[in-house]
């Protein structure tokens, strides 16, 4: 008996119960939908909570302290160092941070800008980490900054003109864009007078607000080449001022020059994904580097949601194997009901191989039509919980979602694995039935005795 003739004879007997059959699969596709949408929330809270802080450059950076050296914690970080993170795999960009080692006193219009420090960094590895910015756009030309966001909330420096502490409602920073900002560089000349250096740029982004309520940023972010027309005109590193001969402190150092090797600070290695931190951090600590991460922090709310999908999956799997006895119910009527059709093919020389072929193909497209139904379902159910779910949360307790925030997701595997789940419970229940129809009597079946 050939298999296409098997699936005509299938197909025909399923249409003489329609609605049984259809209770049936309907009965499979709620359980299967079940399935799905119980773990989809798991999926879905854990997409909103930790695959998009994961991508987040607080979770994929790795602080450096520091490097060993002689048994010893050195922490300074040379240039050298920096070349090697960068060289290292998965190693996406490597930032640093130096303040600039003397008061510049902004300016805007004449009047004084209330900036806490100037911070020197490098531009091109911050548009690779994701520099966060929430106007603008990063420097693209020499003379271009970068202001921090709450740089018109904070106070004015002692001593600048115009004195006015700023009010709490002060205009936002972003309003400052494509202005000209003067700094004032200084140091002291070889007959010990003070000599300025006026420097010219343009605020071109506003860094992105604080996470944290307490924190602020009022810094100005000066590129790389800034930094060298400052250092050109201190002779300085980060544009310190030299210490006057007769400052009477006999202990005091001249700040390191040009030709000093170079310390880098608050470097932080950025890697492509948050999985690889890991990699990154075994491989630099290898090499001496001293380094943090919060992603290994991760693995244990990874673990918590993990637990959660197998358990809301567990409790869906439960809706399906319930909806098995519906599949058995139907499974053991259809045996019944064509016994004769059975005692007809064994007497024309069927093989019990193929009857029971025959009533597992039933089940398998009862199992597999409802499974498909119940996905189809899933996915609607999923789509109009995003959407209408935030809407009852903001009309009803007041609260507002986040945007981007998703209450349930369900990926392509997930999908997958439920309508397998649903196909062999379905062969499972037809199995019975199927073995119970290779041992009808020919004689019997043929008298209608069973």
């Amino acid at each position: 008996m050939r298999f296409t003739d098997q699936f005509r004879f299938v197909r025909q007997n399923m249409k003489k119960n329609k609605t049984r059959l259809f209770m049936t699969v309907l009965a499979t596709a709620m359980g299967c939908t079940f399935l799905i949408v119980l773990a989809s929330v798991g999926f879905g809270l854990q997409k909103s909570i930790v695959e998009d802080m994961v991508g987040d450059r607080m979770v994929t950076a790795i602080d450096i302290y520091g490097v060993e050296s002689n048994n010893e914690v050195d922490r300074v970080i040379d240039a050298d160092n920096i070349e090697y993170l960068r060289t290292v795999d998965h190693v996406k960009a490597v930032t640093y941070r130096n303040y600039v080692q003397q008061a510049l006193n902004p300016m805007i219009d004449g009047q004084a800008v209330g900036s806490n420090a100037t911070v020197n960094v490098d531009f091109a590895a911050e548009s690779k980490a994701g520099f966060g910015l929430s106007a603008g756009r990063l420097p693209q030309e020499p003379r271009e900054v970068i202001v921090g966001f709450n740089i018109r909330q904070t106070p004015q420096q002692s001593g600048a003109a115009g004195g006015d502490t700023p009010p709490a409602d002060a205009p936002p920073a972003k309003e400052w864009l494509g202005k000209i900002m003067e700094l004032k560089v200084k140091q002291l000349g070889e007959d010990g007078k003070e000599r300025t250096m006026k420097l010219p740029v343009t605020i071109v982004g506003i860094s992105e607000q604080p996470s944290r309520e307490w924190q602020t940023d009022s810094n100005v972010y000066i590129g790389n080449e800034i930094l060298t027309e400052l250092e050109a005109f201190t002779g300085t590193q980060w544009g310190a001022m030299l210490l006057p001969e007769d400052s009477g402190n006999q202990n005091a150092e001249q700040p390191p020059g040009l030709q000093d090797p170079r310390q880098f600070n608050q470097v932080q290695v950025i890697a492509d994904g948050a999985n690889r931190v890991k990699g990154i951090s075994e491989e630099i600590r290898e090499k001496g580097y001293m380094s943090h991460s919060i992603a290994s922090e991760l693995k244990q709310i990874n673990l918590v949601f993990t637990i959660m999908k197998i358990g809301l999956g567990f409790v869906g799997t439960i809706a399906v194997l319930i909806a098995s006895i519906g599949i058995f119910n139907t499974m053991t009527m259809a045996v019944t009901e064509r016994s004769q059709d059975i005692g007809i093919m064994k007497a024309i020389g069927a093989h019990p191989s193929a009857i029971r072929r025959i009533f597992l193909l039933e089940s398998s497209l009862i199992g597999l039509l409802g499974a498909v139904i119940g996905t189809v379902v899933a996915y609607v159910i999923s789509i109009v919980v995003n959407i209408g779910l935030p809407i009852a949360i903001e009309a009803f307790m007041e609260e507002q979602v986040p945007d981007d925030f998703v209450f349930s997701f369900i990926p392509p595997y997930l999908a997958v694995i439920a309508c397998l789940i649903s196909l062999g419970v379905a062969l499972l229940s037809g199995s019975r039935p199927a073995k119970r129809a290779t041992r009808i009597d020919v004689l019997s079946a043929l008298r209608r005795d069973i």
